[in-house]
């Protein structure tokens, strides 16, 4: 090795002891590890968090498809990557999303506590504790009610119902009704009560032995859920597939728009555009799900903001295709149709499923 030379930390070769970065592999000279070090390092490559997205966050909130074409064109080093970006994004979303799960996860199994009590836990209860629990069931059935009468009030220029109908449709909620599982349930009851076996109970509860290992299974988790009455695990494990199924959702949108633009970019190009589109939505779920934390925000500023995502949309299709207003209209019509109406319905009927059988 030459004079005034060292060797490389991470690749080992020799350089001028003057340079600040190796030659050969980048990597920054006498680059003491420190706290500061260790998490700049970990944010800037798992998210590459620098100026690029800047750069890149306003042209994707204020200029729908500048940054598709831009990256279509061949400026990939001056803006963030698509992937990147979704990646960043869609990680803030869940963050802020995760703090309203756990608000409603708590609120159902709460709700299903005060509700779903068996023949089994009222006979168990002295008198007092009877007109106690009847007592709280009254007081917790007349603020429902209010609640839901409010709801109607605040909504009628959307449902355009009169305060009349508004009375009639609460005189014909049930009052103080336990939910139903659509089975003998004190027959259940009595048998949790002995300690009977499970294979007794779905035996009681309707199951063949000749069942295959779905009707089982099916069998098996709600009973599970009925012992438990924790409907806020099965709705926590369903959030939890949310992101796994976004991986599947997103290339599914991307073929639609390529389906309604066939002679227009290969199949990678419309991935490009439904990755930016994507992280705009996530961008404006953010918003949403975040000041929903801290202010409730009117029914009519919602419906508000999720009408300005198929604006964008339209807007997007216009400047990414080159097309006119009226075929972004349709084919931005078209797409949210199909990705709402059966895509989406189909993704969370499986999500569900998915969740109820392995919560």
């Amino acid at each position: 090795m030459k004079p005034n030379q060292v060797n490389c930390q991470n690749c080992e070769q020799p350089f001028d002891a003057s340079f600040q970065f190796c030659p050969h592999c980048g990597q920054k000279a006498n680059d003491k590890l420190t706290i500061g070090v260790l998490f700049y390092n970990t944010i800037s490559n798992y998210f590459s968090f620098d100026a690029r997205f800047f750069k890149s966050f306003f042209p994707l909130m204020f200029k729908p498809g500048y940054l598709p074409g831009q990256f279509i064109k061949g400026k990939r080093l001056l803006y963030l990557h698509p992937a990147q970006m979704y990646l960043f994004i869609s990680v803030v979303f869940f963050f802020i999303f995760s703090f309203s799960v756990r608000q409603q996860t708590d609120s159902l199994n709460r709700e299903l506590k005060k509700t779903l009590v068996s023949d089994v836990d009222v006979a168990s209860l002295d008198s007092v504790e009877v007109k106690e629990r009847e007592r709280a069931l009254k007081l917790e059935d007349s603020l429902t009610r209010i609640e839901i009468r409010k709801a109607l009030e605040d909504n009628q220029w959307l449902t355009n119902m009169s305060d009349k109908d508004s009375i009639a449709i609460l005189e014909k909620i049930p009052k103080n009704t336990d939910v139903s599982f659509g089975l003998n349930e004190r027959k259940i009851d009595s048998l949790i009560a002995l300690k009977a076996s499970d294979e007794e109970i779905y035996k009681s509860m309707g199951m063949d032995d000749n069942d295959g290992w779905f009707t089982r299974k099916m069998y098996a988790q709600a009973l599970k859920f009925y012992k438990a009455r924790d409907g806020g695990t099965i709705l926590q494990a369903f959030y939890d597939t949310v992101p796994i199924a976004l991986f599947f959702l997103l290339p599914l949108f991307a073929l639609i728009i390529k389906l309604l633009h066939l002679k227009k970019g290969t199949y990678t190009h419309h991935l490009v555009f439904s990755f930016y589109f994507f992280s705009y939505l996530f961008t404006v779920f953010s918003v949403i799900f975040g000041l929903n934390l801290i202010w409730d925000i009117p029914n009519w500023l919602d419906f508000l903001i999720a009408l300005s995502t198929f604006i964008y949309l339209m807007m997007a299709l216009k400047r990414f295709y080159d097309q006119g207003w009226l075929l972004s209209w349709f084919k931005s019509s078209v797409a949210t149709f199909t990705f709402m109406a059966i895509v989406i319905p189909t993704a969370v009927f499986i999500m569900g499923l998915f969740a109820f059988l392995f919560y």
